[in-house]
């Protein structure tokens, strides 16, 4: 039911309306106004007020997650951050001395996620392309210079991944002391199975059991790396607290949190699976694609 009030003559209020360019209805409008019994007034449209943003072409589709469990809602990934050299074994297989190598941290670009199951393109400019399996630690609330202590207070949940990535290229950047972008920021380069959600209030006792949990990846069945959470050199609470140091942490960050022993190469044909006990698998399967080539 719509009712009228009639105002013989202007007021302050619709003075001021007028003046800041806002065409409103309230109790205070000319006669011929009619306001809702549960509203006084529209909302206020300036006449300035700047047009819609056009693009020259549609802009991509925002990179996301599957969450365990629901259908609709998924994480959108807003960077990808990776942890190098966090096994002890790993970094000695790669030459380094893990009591002298700290962790280092580089990215991938957010388009780089691809959903478990997929077929992968062997990618270009490479001709020994490796995998990596790595627990992946996803960020629901941002921060920086986050203490270790609060740091599981900023986690959304976890997921496993692959940090494909062309050794050979990466060698090269290595010895002449160049960034790993080429070698690393490849597209499809980040195979990640859908995120197990965790509450607050359960994630240090969660924390704690993974932990203890294995790590594990098979090329056709075949066991390849093998190992235990808790053999990382920095803990997940420890890489938030350095990242968080020298990046402003956002929802939607990924952290790659480094691979153990057992890295090798992969050809088109391979299938392989990755797994971190209590957490959803990650699955791809390696195909030739002549554009690539």
């Amino acid at each position: 039911m719509l009712w009228s009030l009639t105002v013989r003559r202007p007021t302050i209020c619709s003075r001021i309306f007028e003046r800041a360019g806002i065409q409103s209805i309230h109790p205070y409008a000319p006669p011929s106004a009619s306001v809702s019994r549960s509203s006084s007034f529209t909302a206020a449209t300036p006449r300035n007020m700047a047009a819609p943003t056009t693009y020259a072409f549609d802009p991509p589709a925002m990179p996301s997650v599957a969450i365990d469990g629901s259908s609709s809602e998924r994480f959108p990934v807003h960077r990808i951050y990776c942890v190098g050299r966090n096994y002890s074994d790993h970094v000695r297989e790669m030459g380094g001395d893990p009591k002298k190598s700290a962790p280092t941290f580089f990215t991938k670009p957010p388009d780089a996620v691809v959903a478990s199951g997929s077929q992968i393109a062997y990618p270009m400019a490479t001709s020994d392309l490796h995998y990596e399996v790595e627990l992946v630690v996803c960020i629901g609330t941002g921060g920086v210079q986050i203490p270790v202590e609060n740091a599981l207070q900023h986690i959304f949940g976890y997921a496993v991944g692959l940090d494909l990535t062309r050794r050979d290229l990466q060698s090269m950047a290595k010895d002449k002391g160049l960034p790993w972008d080429s070698s690393k920021a490849f597209d499809q380069s980040a195979p990640i199975g859908s995120i197990r959600k965790v509450a607050c209030d359960e994630n240090a006792s969660l924390h704690e059991d993974m932990a203890r949990n294995k790590i594990q990846l098979r090329v056709n069945g075949v066991r390849k790396q093998d190992a235990a959470l808790n053999q990382m050199i920095w803990s997940v609470p420890e890489i938030i607290q350095q990242l968080s140091k020298q990046f402003q942490l956002q929802p939607g960050d990924l952290i790659f949190t480094g691979t153990p022993a057992g890295v090798g190469p992969i050809v088109p044909g391979d299938k392989v699976l990755g797994t971190v006990e209590g957490l959803s698998e990650v699955t791809m399967e390696l195909v030739y694609d002549r554009k690539m080539a």
